[in-house]
């Protein structure tokens, strides 16, 4: 774990770097400049490009994941750098075509409640382009394992760009119409970045080695990346919630639900640098049949993952009320609350189990992942349908988080079955037992200190936080939640 440990923690930084930034511009300049709808817009947008870049990338990025310890060898890579273009560059071709087909039905369905979508929806394609090799390129870097940088382009860099279009937009320097080419444009300057930093790690060819890619190989590669395609649908379920609130309930409400999504959305960041550096790892012991390997990877990765992730929501949670008391204009976004609850939840539920996708994705068995693919899409097609009907945008965060629960029991219970993997450990459920116990202390300092205290909005949720999030720390050190987090510290403190 120490190449995993050193990349997560750099990963990690430029993660909360990201946040940090973020933050900023989701709470104190998002809401202050543009409109509900116009943020709404922007969050469609990059959904949608998402989306559909995921189904364009035709599974590169897992295929580059599971295949380059099978190319990689001391002295060249055989080529799998040069199909991580390829492959993509077919399924734009293929996306590009069907948007043209299908552009005028799609219009219909935003035309009505989201009029502003329909404004820019010819800059899709450029966007998906931009968001498609910007990812290819991040994976190639992984595999070889220097995710920093393009963590740092993804999560600050972009951030960086959109501020500034956010700004003059806001100043009245540009026209609405400059701004969205900007903030597309900022998409297209970190698949550069990531780019040219591929190139600077040196080693890399894009020559495609003929003959090491037998018939053989190629037909495993082709069946695999058409697996791993219908698979982008599973890691980008949320991604509908988006574009089901912006067809049936415009562009306003879905800014609403932006803003508190972002807060949510913050309990994943760890499994973004985790999850990348550890899926190469884990492919490898897959690779060599080593389940014992596996079985000790996952149960670390998903422990750290459920523990970090539930004590960053259990922060966020304790400080909603006060967050959204100080943002501009957050009497037009409170209404995000139950979002940011419901929806932290299935972040923690996904960001701790998903090592069980990549598990199966790599193994032998992984075109037995179909069925509960297919289970999940439809769930959460379904329960979009359903919910946001019923509850709005609470709705949209529901399904995400019903769709998660019903895919993930289905899919831990096929790899005991057929895998013995089990991710579970003690360390998850004393987790659970310090979160409850955390919980009940924030109700009561609401209930008897917040009052006799009667500090200001900030200054009380900071000492709230300080106090309760030094309880926190206290009981997993104290209870050896992690045994691994307190060998980190022990060897910390004796270097002190």
């Amino acid at each position: 774990m120490g190449v995993i440990a050193r990349q997560s923690i750099k990963g990690a930084i430029a993660n909360y770097l990201g946040v940090a930034i973020g933050f900023f511009v989701s709470f104190f300049v998002l809401t202050k400049y543009l409109t509900q709808e116009e943020i709404g817009l922007t969050r469609v947008m990059v959904d949608a490009a998402m989306l559909f870049s995921s189904l364009a990338a035709l599974g590169t990025g897992s295929s580059i994941v599971k295949f380059f310890p099978w190319f990689k060898d001391d002295h060249d890579n055989h080529g799998i750098f040069g199909l991580s273009l390829l492959l993509p560059l077919a399924g734009f071709t293929l996306f590009a075509l069907a948007f043209l087909i299908f552009r005028e039905p799609l219009l219909a369905v935003y035309s009505k409640n989201a009029p502003l979508l329909a404004d820019y929806f010819y800059l899709l394609p450029m966007l998906t382009f931009f968001a498609l090799y910007m990812g290819v390129f991040e994976t190639n870097a992984s595999v070889l394992m220097r995710i920093t940088v393009p963590k740092l382009v993804r999560e600050v860099g972009i951030r960086l760009f959109n501020l500034v279009a956010y700004l003059l937009y806001g100043f009245d320097l540009i026209s609405i119409d400059t701004f969205v080419w900007m903030f597309c444009g900022s998409y297209g300057l970190a698949m550069l970045l990531n780019l040219f930093y591929l190139f600077s790690l040196g080693h890399i060819s894009f020559r495609i080695d003929r003959h090491f890619l037998t018939r053989d190989r190629l037909k495993e590669i082709g069946r695999y990346t058409l697996y791993m395609t219908a698979v982008a649908l599973a890691g980008n379920i949320p991604l509908f919630n988006s574009l089901f609130l912006g067809a049936k309930v415009g562009l306003a409400l879905t800014g609403v639900y932006t803003i508190a999504s972002y807060i949510a959305n913050v309990v994943e960041v760890p499994y973004r640098s985790l999850g990348a550096i550890s899926r190469p790892v884990i492919a490898t012991a897959v690779k060599e049949n080593n389940w014992g390997e596996v079985n000790r990877l996952a149960r670390q990765v998903s422990l750290h993952q459920f523990l970090v992730s539930m004590l960053i929501f259990y922060v966020i949670w304790i400080n909603v009320d006060p967050l959204f008391a100080v943002i501009p204009n957050g009497k037009d976004y409170v209404g995000g609350v139950g979002v940011v609850f419901i929806l932290g939840m299935a972040k923690i539920i996904n960001s701790s189990l998903s090592v069980g996708s990549d598990i199966l994705n790599f193994s032998r068995y992984y075109s037995r992942g179909l069925p509960l693919i297919a289970v999940l899409t439809l769930t959460a097609i379904i329960f979009n349908n359903l919910f946001i009907e019923t509850m709005g945008i609470n709705g949209a965060a529901y399904a995400t988080l019903c769709s998660y629960l019903l895919y993930f029991t289905l899919l831990h219970s096929y790899l005991w079955w057929r895998l013995k993997v089990n991710i579970f450990s003690m360390g998850q459920l004393k987790t659970v037992v310090i979160i409850t116990i955390l919980l009940g202390l924030d109700w009561a300092w609401s209930q008897w200190l917040t009052p006799a205290m009667n500090l200001n909005i900030i200054v009380g949720a900071i000492l709230k936080t300080a106090v309760l999030g030094s309880i926190a720390a206290a009981a997993v050190i104290l209870w050896n939640v992690s045994p691994t987090v307190n060998q980190i510290l022990l060897k910390f403190k004796k270097k002190l």
